[in-house]
């Protein structure tokens, strides 16, 4: 394995191993911290757990204080801009480089930059769907009525305090008294088309990124630890059907002991160094 801590010769050794290759992404929140967005794992995360599916079915008390959390910091999400990062990945797609980016964000920046094929492992914050009748609601459509229902809701504008999954914070979400909007169409249970723990993976975007991965030549493991397993799963297939493993990401990760280059630096200067080197090969 080689192993830099300069993006730059990082990006020289990366740059020779894709140059005419098939890469596959797998992204993670390393991709979006320079949006403002926190590391999920990183700073600016919690030691207590997030409310799991389970929960939020269950339990009306947990389902009040995710939609709080969710309507309180969407629009912030919303707003952002994609980093120097996404407009990478953006260019290595137009170049032929890249085919599809498997990612474990759910914030929609990849879209925005342009990118194609995104596979969205763990769901996404633009839209809502019902656990009873099926159907996928657009998220402005969901904050209309909210915002109808809670009318002296306070929003919070700081994508630091952004609230991807609501953490399992009993004593708040007791006092909380925010008031959820039922299906449009049905009058069921809505939920943020997140994915939470304890939910089933989305099986298209699953098998999507699979098959991308058993035909890539190499696999591109960008800001994730993959301490959550879902883009380990797609990592693993790439490099059990012969891929050449390529990781950027500051830390360890779950994929060290099958990396061939491991770079420890930030991915929008690594990738934007990479764009450059494959332009001058």
């Amino acid at each position: 394995m080689q192993t830099f801590t300069d993006p730059l010769m990082g990006a020289k050794a990366a740059a020779r191993m894709m140059h005419g290759k098939k890469t596959v992404v797998v992204a993670g929140a390393g991709m979006s911290t320079d949006s403002g967005i926190p590391d999920y794992r990183g700073k600016g995360s919690t030691d207590i757990p997030t409310v799991d599916y389970d929960q939020f079915i269950r339990f009306s008390q947990w389902r009040r204080w995710v939609w709080y959390r969710n309507q309180q910091t969407w629009r912030t999400v919303e707003s952002l801009e994609p980093t120097p990062a996404h407009y990478a990945l953006k260019e290595l797609q137009d170049m032929g480089i890249i085919t599809t980016i498997a990612t474990q964000n759910v914030d929609a920046l990849d879209e925005k930059a342009g990118c194609r094929d995104v596979q969205l492992l763990h769901g996404t914050f633009r839209s809502v769907t019902c656990v009873d009748c099926g159907e996928v609601f657009d998220r402005d459509v969901i904050d209309t009525e909210l915002r109808r229902l809670n009318p002296d809701m306070e929003y919070d504008n700081d994508p630091a305090h952004v609230a991807i999954l609501a953490s399992a914070d009993t004593v708040a979400s007791r006092q909380c008294d925010f008031v959820v909007a039922p299906c449009p169409t049905c009058g069921g249970i809505i939920k943020p088309s997140v994915v939470f723990f304890g939910e089933m993976l989305p099986a298209q975007a699953m098998e999507n990124s699979f098959e991308a991965a058993r035909q890539a030549d190499i696999v591109l493991i960008a800001g994730t630890s993959l301490a959550v397993l879902t883009g380990l799963y797609v990592a693993r297939e790439a490099w059990e059907n012969g891929a050449r493993v390529i990781i950027i990401n500051r830390g360890p990760t779950s994929a060290d002991t099958f990396a061939d280059i491991r770079i420890n630096a930030g991915v929008s200067q690594t990738l934007s160094a990479i764009v450059k080197e494959l332009k001058n090969i």
